[in-house]
């Protein structure tokens, strides 16, 4: 999947306006407090390169994403694999998630945890490895 250009995208329907809804919202600002620290960026490009191995296993056999349990509001988040790629891209390029839209009505019999992606790859490559 390719990233959008922004010049490709639609305009901003706020732009120049003064009673744009979202310009005193300091979440959206441009500027970040704290630049993501190198051990993170090494623990998120892992975290990408493991999803691409997770997802390759597990989509043949009908698993579209990666339940998380939110420790917030205690409800479990449902992501499809490219929603969490492109967060966890996010997050490395910009340092931060930005909100977005959950799966809509997720069957969770077809999300799986990210512990459950690990053992499962483990498993694989253990039997690969037997042979």
């Amino acid at each position: 999947m390719q990233a959008v250009p922004h010049d490709l995208l639609p305009p901003d329907p706020f732009a120049d306006d003064p009673d744009d809804p979202a310009k005193d919202m300091a979440y959206f600002a441009d500027d970040l407090d704290e630049p993501i620290d190198e051990r993170a960026r090494t623990e998120l490009l892992a975290d990408l390169s493991d999803l691409a191995v997770y997802q390759a296993l597990l989509e043949p056999r009908g698993v579209r994403g990666i339940v998380v349990d939110c420790g917030e509001c205690d409800q479990p988040h449902y992501h499809d694999w490219h929603l969490l790629r492109a967060s966890l891209e996010q997050l490395l390029a910009d340092g931060r998630m930005r909100p977005h839209e959950p799966a809509y009505d997720p069957d969770p019999a077809h999300y799986v945890s990210w512990d459950y992606c690990r053992g499962y790859a483990d498993g694989v490559t253990a039997t690969e490895s037997a042979y």
